[in-house]
């Protein structure tokens, strides 16, 4: 354990207005504006926690005021205790990823619980909070968090500063840092990207490291009751996402039993031979998408229209594809079809395409997709492919340093994944009617092509399939079938197919109705038509606890019966839970 550690371990005391699983926020300060900080280019550690915690939140819970959290599902009670975080080094990693645990004062060492999270996306440490800390943290258990090799700790080339253990920016050499690449420049350095790591090839490990620090903090904070191991202590691992694979991951490598069940909420996983790598399905979607959203089934789809009209970039997509002989037709409609086509052959359906509508609207798939193929092929931040890179601009649009209040602020609001909080993607494009379109076309070819990068891109996604969990580990996958980033064709359904034809006997909940982000079912016209994903983690996190805890039977494998959400508040008979018990 000390010999992964990089630099000390950090405790806090979170009690009195302030607390573990909001900050001292509470549901209402959750779903109001991101709280200030009192000197913008200086913010506090205390200030700088509060506002990653509400981040998180934000970015992954539906907490509007029809969204019914709160009311049909979830809580956010305060929970006074204590935190213990660090850095810690994969055997063989360039850089480290950050681990959290979170210790509630009424911890039960009596029935002792860890639940053990990695962020969803590329998300900072708190990123799981709004799953594994809301159903762990009131229950009397420890929860431990992993940013899996991503998350916020951007480093700034131009001031040579980076983010250290209390979120706080020093400059490198000063302390040590949660990322600090060797290369000079100019422009902004992530470490999902940058890291030199592929760190998605080793999610199963920062988990499972993750779960070692949790055991050996509850060694430091309960030292009467020590050892803490998982003999003892029922280790309990959950994520939404990137954060579900990692634990998906996990549990294929653990062979020494550490996990005591696992809950994946819509996994972003595939297994050798079984379903298709997320990078295939990005890189084909960044293509495809806004031509094939021009297609007259998708006038009324949120997102796809703007005040009414098709963004003239996604028919100019059309065009440009048209004439380089990828897709068929003479007119816009009939290329639409050609693409729609095109997807539905690798297995798109439309409630997944109705989705992806919003991921195309907001130039996802190009940030997803230019960030992952940095990190497997190892790029550094002045040699990213296809020509991209990150950075900030002023006003004029022209490269600038970022200034100090923007740097400062990125550990509690970046994503992981530029653009956002002041980052922004750059290069890729050129001044026409589809500016992106250089760019995504490139990175489709490191998919589709035979080059050395492109092979070399191959064999980092390989490197990056689960393995198959040992016999008997009580796992849940839950999944929305309207997901459209992660599209259940791809990733769950063929995950649990293989596990079944190596004789397991995974649960699989199919959601209908349910898709990727529940944060954007605050958006009005959008969540009309879904339901919430996080009530089915909860859910399934409580039926795995009975089994665990009261040797209860398993749910079975099953498909909801949910109705969309519509105008109003959302009821609770439209998600069908009572069939989940």
């Amino acid at each position: 354990m000390a010999a992964n550690l990089f630099g000390e371990v950090r405790e806090s005391a979170h009690r009195n207005g302030d607390d573990l699983l909001s900050a001292g926020l509470g549901l209402a300060g959750l779903r109001a504006k991101a709280p200030a900080f009192a000197e913008a280019a200086a913010p506090t550690p205390v200030e700088l926690r509060r506002r990653a915690i509400h981040a998180s939140w934000a970015g992954i819970a539906d907490l509007g005021p029809l969204g019914g959290y709160g009311t049909l599902y979830g809580a956010v009670p305060a929970v006074p205790g204590r935190e213990y975080t660090a850095f810690m080094h994969v055997p063989g990693a360039r850089a480290p990823h950050r681990v959290l645990l979170q210790v509630p004062d009424d911890f039960d060492a009596s029935a002792r619980c860890v639940v053990v999270a990695a962020s969803s996306g590329s998300r900072g440490v708190y990123g799981a909070i709004s799953l594994a800390g809301a159903w762990g943290l009131p229950r009397g258990c420890a929860v431990a968090y992993t940013d899996k090799g991503a998350g916020s700790g951007y480093f700034d080339l131009d001031s040579q500063t980076g983010v250290a253990l209390d979120g706080t920016r020093a400059v490198r050499g000063d302390a040590p840092l949660e990322f600090a690449p060797e290369a000079a420049g100019q422009g902004v350095a992530v470490k999902h990207a940058h890291s030199g790591d592929n760190p998605e090839a080793d999610w199963g490990r920062h988990v499972l490291q993750a779960a070692q620090f949790a055991l050996a903090m509850l060694d430091r904070a309960y030292p009467a009751q020590a050892p803490f191991t998982p003999a003892n202590t029922r280790v309990i691992a959950t994520g939404v996402s990137n954060g579900a694979g990692a634990v998906l991951q996990a549990a294929g490598l653990d062979d020494a039993h550490v996990l005591s069940g696992v809950v994946a909420l819509a996994p972003n996983v595939h297994v050798e031979g079984h379903g298709r790598a997320l990078y295939d399905y990005v890189s084909e979607a960044a293509r495809l998408l806004p031509c094939a959203l021009a297609d007259a089934r998708f006038d009324a789809v949120p997102f796809a229209r703007v005040q009414g009209a098709l963004p003239p970039a996604w028919a100019a997509r059309c065009a440009r594809l048209h004439a380089a002989g990828v897709l068929e037709g003479a007119d816009l409609a009939a290329q639409a079809r050609s693409a729609l086509e095109r997807l539905h052959a690798g297995g798109w359906d439309d409630a997944a395409l109705a989705t992806a509508a919003s991921s195309t609207a907001f130039d996802l798939w190009r940030a997803v997709a230019a960030t992952y193929a940095s990190a497997y092929l190892r790029a550094t931040p002045a040699a990213m492919p296809c020509g991209f890179h990150f950075g900030a601009l002023d006003a004029h649009g022209a490269p600038v340093a970022a200034d100090a209040a923007t740097r400062a602020a990125w550990w509690s609001d970046a994503s992981g994944i530029p653009p956002g909080a002041g980052a922004l993607l750059l290069g890729g494009s050129e001044a026409s009617a589809d500016p992106t379109a250089p760019g995504i076309d490139c990175l489709r070819a490191l998919w589709t092509g035979d080059t050395a990068d492109a092979r070399t891109l191959h064999a980092a996604v390989a490197a990056t399939a689960a393995r198959l969990p040992r016999a008997g580990l009580p796992l849940i996958v839950a999944h929305g079938e309207a997901d459209g980033l992660l599209p259940v064709a791809f990733t769950a359904t063929p995950y649990v197919a293989a596990l079944e034809a190596a004789g397991r006997a995974p649960v699989y909940w199919r959601i209908p109705h349910a898709q990727h982000f529940d944060a954007f079912l605050a958006v009005p016209g959008f969540g009309d038509r879904y339901v919430p994903l996080l009530p089915y983690g909860y859910a399934a996190l409580d039926r795995l606890w009975a089994h665990l805890a009261d040797g209860a039977p398993l749910p079975v494998s099953r498909r909801f019966a949910t109705a969309p959400r519509g105008a109003r508040a959302l009821e609770r008979a439209a998600l069908d839970l009572n069939s989940a018990r």
